[in-house]
């Protein structure tokens, strides 16, 4: 029999488990990284960093674009399992509610461990406005490559508007602005005096609407290509990748459209590379996208074929991208807090006192005497992947028995 792409309502494609745990593996690392890391700076602050650093942030650029584009592919493929366009939205529009939800009123707690009612909107909030979008461009009956050039259009052209953040809007255009495409912090009150974090009385807009529901749509779109036999596609994915690759270096040669972050020579050639790659994330801009998604699309080219080990244990990962998401948060932050109680000797210090409430880093930079260094940091996220497996076995075996619908929803 041919190879085709999806031939029943039950197929699953392996390459797109395992991509997406390779993802989710590796978006782990940023996170343990973020907690028990004793760098108190930006690893992509380009004078302070080094070359391991900065290159342990810069490989987990991969995983927000992959996962909102892997997301936008799968609502595509569930037309092949039986969903209707009408069903589909449906889905889309109830499921982007509950990450939204799920975000402000979980996630947040998770993070922070405190239930201070402030703080930060970042990937799930971003990925639930995307599944809004798009479930009403599937509820316009709109075919796939009229959603792709949708989304093509918003990635591609979202940075023409990038002289608006230099006008420093102010009152509720400039907070509509923040929230669609500059991100940043909106204030929410006057913290009292000497209060010892006033960044708790903002909401911090790490990702900004716009472009995810264009990153979203692309994925939408390219779900229809994996009708294709796989010699057929896996020729044509690994082509788009490669043609993304090069339209990045070519628009970050020239420095001119696509980033709004300049890129300069170093003092070494190492250097010289990370500040060519180092591209705006915040909001994604045109060239982080092509850098990071056309390498993604390379990737799954060369392992849509029969996993082999390695591939079927990413694939645990992949089947339940959600779950593990929800559920290595947790598990990161309290290793955070036993690294203070270990560190700090014992219950009851700054240390504690931080990992516990304030952790991560990137919220409040994390005092003197806490977290490791790099191979430690390394070695305890290959530590939480391992302890993740079991749970996610299990919990994806729970799922493919279940019918209930809110294991849709993780």
């Amino acid at each position: 029999m041919a190879e085709t792409e999806i031939r029943s309502p039950a197929a699953r494609l392996d390459a797109l488990d395992v991509v997406r745990g390779l993802v989710m593996v590796v978006m782990a690392l940023d996170h343990v990284r973020d907690y028990v890391s004793n760098v108190a700076f930006d690893p992509v602050n380009m004078t302070l960093t080094w070359p391991a650093l900065f290159f342990t942030r810069w490989i987990t650029h991969f995983c927000a674009p992959a996962f909102s584009f892997f997301a936008g592919t799968g609502a595509f493929l569930s037309l092949a399992r039986g969903k209707t366009p009408e069903s589909l939205a449906r889905f889309l529009a109830s499921r982007g509610l509950f990450l939204i939800a799920l975000e402000f009123f979980v996630l947040r707690f998770v993070w922070l461990f405190n239930l201070w009612p402030l703080g930060f909107v970042a990937t799930l909030w971003s990925l639930g406005v995307a599944m809004l979008v798009l479930a009403l461009l599937v509820k316009l009956r709109l075919g796939p490559w009229t959603i792709g050039a949708f989304g093509a259009v918003l990635v591609a052209g979202h940075n023409a508007f990038d002289f608006v953040d230099r006008l420093r809007l102010t009152g509720l255009p400039g907070v509509l602005w923040k929230i669609l495409h500059a991100g940043g912090t909106i204030a929410m009150g006057t913290p009292p005096p000497g209060f010892p974090f006033p960044g708790l009385f903002s909401v911090e807009i790490a990702y900004p609407v716009i472009p995810w529901p264009g990153v979203m749509a692309l994925g939408y779109a390219f779900g229809a290509l994996l009708a294709r036999p796989r010699a057929d596609r896996r020729r044509l994915v690994f082509a788009l990748g490669f043609a993304a690759t090069v339209a990045f270096v070519v628009l970050r040669l020239g420095n001119v459209y696509g980033d709004p972050r300049a890129w300069a020579p170093q003092g070494s050639a190492v250097m010289t590379l990370a500040a060519f790659l180092n591209c705006e994330k915040y909001p994604p801009s045109l060239c982080f996208l092509l850098m990071t998604l056309g390498p993604v699309l390379m990737v799954f080219a060369w392992l849509d074929r029969p996993p082999g080990a390695a591939g079927r244990a990413l694939a645990v990962y992949g089947r339940v991208p959600m779950f593990f998401y929800v559920a290595h948060l947790p598990v990161i932050h309290l290793l955070a807090v036993g690294v203070a109680v270990v560190q700090g000797g014992g219950f009851g210090g700054p240390l504690v006192h931080w990992a516990a409430f304030q952790a991560p880093n990137f919220i409040v930079p994390a005092p003197p005497g806490f977290g490791f260094a790099l191979p430690a940091v390394y070695a305890l996220w290959i530590a939480v992947v391992a302890a993740l497996y079991v749970p996610c076995v299990r919990y994806g075996a729970f799922k493919s028995r279940s019918r209930a619908a809110w294991t849709s929803y993780l």
